[in-house]
């Protein structure tokens, strides 16, 4: 075990948790646990959801997936960065203006009926055990590597941790971990590529002519061209769809544009947010190829099947251990701050939502309310510890995909239709959001990813449908689900479509107006 590892694992851990400490002396009511009372600024908010947004997938998984399938890896970096631009002239502001803690506030808003928030909040706690499962995965193979220490225990001291942001500082310590992981993160990655280009004579011409001379018998095609996995222009063209359309629906950064005061500070914080990620996205191209030169692909493979270990290995090889364990502590704090706002939004969903609105009837204190909070935030991380106990070889950018598949599939047709179709009702908003959430769970089922005759997925068998990541079927049907629900059910008054639309504009509310 490496002495410099250890410290700087222990100094961010102390760091992180300090910031916990004092964060949880501001926590005393539920919006405080939820939002962080809603007082973060336009560039606060920014770098939290950067801090939110670049996880475990964006900094291991894809610099992983570029040095061992070049640009078959970078098609995650186009597809999470263009996903800000549906964000921003979409959802950011109706979200800010129509909801109060989750994405179902935001439906409710329009449709009352409790089996609707239900039917939003089943959907957003299977987003968030999707993406939890992948870093948690991450996490493992990280500690695996570093301390010598069984897969098994190190996801499970992951999850504890995480666990303990949540329970004690809430939003506010979670987006002030999420804040300082992004800035540090930033510097890692910047230093990173930095070493890479001075590796090529800071020519990038020379660092593309070197990623032509790269074969392997696993490449399919030339390293720097598509196709290099062998998988079809369908699959690849599916998982751009669900990259795409896949942030709009996820709980945990819809959930950070209730931590700020209103809609225009939302829609700068996403501007904010969308050129720091930016950024990052393109210095993946550095971390990935960098690897792909300077590391074998044995090495990466050795280290870890998915190459999820690639940016650490870099790092190592060009600045020795001090490097490699500043970026793999802050990779370790990145994953922890992520797995904290998942943790937290569903918790909420189930707290708000479930229990609070449904089972409840909103006859529930902030004091009641939080202690559900936190007793299902417990429950939400010993599931996903478990589940990614069993998933330890699959890559953490493939993992967080499928979560962008399901949110993508169940949660953003629903958006769509609340804030913009007036004709839309309740059983076209359930429609909506069951059909995308079971078409998207079930094709993924069938898929490749977890039928696998080869023996390296969860089921041995030849995969039913041929396509990794469903969303180029899961998305169309989510939507006409809820197209053909409004329709074969009953029509509802459109005054309460005139009400959100206005206040998605304002955030005005027709009826407080007085005449």
């Amino acid at each position: 075990m490496n002495t410099t590892v250890v410290l700087m694992f222990l100094f961010f851990v102390s760091l992180t948790l300090l910031i916990t400490y004092f964060a949880s002396k501001r926590t005393n009511s539920a919006k405080d646990f939820y939002t962080a009372g809603g007082g973060l600024t336009g560039w606060q908010n920014g770098l939290a959801i950067a801090g939110d947004y670049l996880s475990a997938a964006s900094f291991l998984g894809i610099a992983g997936a570029i040095a061992l399938w070049g640009f078959d890896g970078f098609f995650y970096s186009i597809g999470y960065l263009t996903a800000y631009l549906v964000v921003l002239y979409i959802v950011a502001e109706p979200l800010r203006n129509l909801g109060k803690y989750t994405l179902a506030d935001m439906i409710a808003a329009r449709f009352e009926l409790k089996k609707v928030r239900a039917t939003a909040a089943v959907s957003s706690i299977t987003i968030v055990i999707f993406y939890m499962l992948a870093q948690l995965v991450g996490a493992g193979a990280l500690i695996q590597l570093l301390f010598d220490i069984p897969y098994t225990l190190a996801v499970i001291l992951v999850g504890i941790m995480m666990t303990i942001y949540v329970l004690f500082g809430g939003m506010t310590a979670t987006s002030w971990v999420q804040m300082v992981k992004a800035f540090l993160l930033m510097i890692g990655t910047v230093i990173i590529s930095f070493l890479v280009l001075k590796h090529f004579n800071f020519s990038i011409s020379n660092m593309f002519g070197a990623m032509n001379d790269i074969k392997s018998p696993e490449l399919k095609s030339d390293f720097i061209n598509p196709g290099s996995q062998g998988k079809s222009p369908l699959d690849n063209i599916s998982l751009i769809i669900a990259l795409l359309f896949g942030t709009a629906g996820l709980p945990h950064i819809l959930m950070r544009f209730f931590t700020v005061k209103d809609a225009k500070t939302a829609r700068s914080s996403v501007m904010w947010a969308t050129w720091i990620i930016g950024i990052f996205y393109i210095l993946t191209i550095f971390l990935g190829f960098g690897a792909a030169s300077l590391l074998s692909r044995e090495e990466i493979i050795a280290a870890n099947p998915a190459g999820n270990m690639a940016a650490p290995l870099l790092a190592e090889k060009l600045g020795g251990d001090l490097l490699m364990s500043f970026v793999s502590a802050v990779a370790f704090a990145t994953i922890l701050a992520v797995v904290a706002g998942l943790v937290l939004s569903g918790a909420s969903a189930f707290a708000h939502d479930i229990y609070g609105q449904v089972i409840k009837k909103g006859n529930i204190s902030d004091q009641e309310q939080m202690r559900a909070a936190k007793i299902a935030s417990v429950a939400v991380a010993a599931l996903s510890i478990v589940l990614a106990l069993f998933a330890q070889n699959l890559n953490v950018a493939f993992l967080v995909s499928l979560a962008f598949c399901v949110a993508a599939s169940a949660n953003l047709p629903v958006i769509v239709y609340t804030i913009f179709w007036k004709r839309f009702n309740t059983q076209g908003a359930i429609a909506a959001i069951v059909v995308g959430l079971l078409t998207s769970l079930i094709l993924v089922i069938l898929s490749p990813n977890v039928m696998n005759p080869a023996g390296t997925a969860f089921i041995t068998a030849n995969p039913i449908f041929p396509l990794a990541n469903p969303a180029i079927i899961s998305v169309p049907a989510g939507f006409l689900a809820g197209f053909l629900g409004t329709f074969l059910g009953k029509r509802e008054s459109e005054k309460k479509f005139e009400e959100v639309q206005v206040k998605s504009i304002t955030g005005i509310s027709t009826s407080d107006v007085t005449h």
